[in-house]
């Protein structure tokens, strides 16, 4: 799930810095997209497990995104919502609860840096308890290096 996630966030930065090409000289810009009871399915794993299976999540969400004409910008979008989990190995427990999903860019022409963060509290169909923690974090320097990272935690 986390690495649709960052899919999705590397997607919206890629369609927002055509956006940003495109401003010229205009003011700094500001828009706030709002989504509400969005639903998507994909193919993922238990956190917790490793199982592989089907998640359907959904969603209310908000983005905010502020670009200024010398291509600078600012981005945080926040998902929270509703999640399924139907394990493709049906002695594997299925899981319902709620996730929250958080994160924020920022860029100019000379670096960039974005930070994100997950969280899953589900029950399983078997009784058991599934709690995720997840944080990645990407800053690129002016001189172009790159430090990374991702962490990411069950708790029981």
């Amino acid at each position: 799930m986390v690495r649709r996630v960052l899919v999705l966030v590397v997607t919206l930065s890629t369609l927002l810095l055509m956006v940003i090409a495109n401003v010229g000289a205009a003011p700094a810009e500001t828009e706030t997209i709002t989504v509400k009871d969005a639903t998507e399915s994909f193919p993922d794993v238990n956190p917790c497990t490793g199982a592989p299976g089907i998640v359907t999540v959904t969603y209310n969400g908000v983005f905010h995104i502020t670009t200024l004409p010398n291509g600078t910008y600012h981005v945080t979008g926040t998902q929270a919502g509703t999640f399924t989990f139907e394990p493709d190995d049906p002695s594997q427990p299925s899981v319902t609860g709620r996730f929250t999903f958080w994160f924020g860019e920022n860029s100019n022409q000379a670096s960039f840096n974005g930070t994100f963060t997950f969280r899953v509290n589900g029950q399983g169909s078997d009784g058991s308890t599934v709690r995720f923690n997840g944080v990645a974090h990407v800053s690129v320097s002016a001189t172009g290096a790159t430090t990374a990272f991702e962490f990411g935690r069950c708790h029981s």
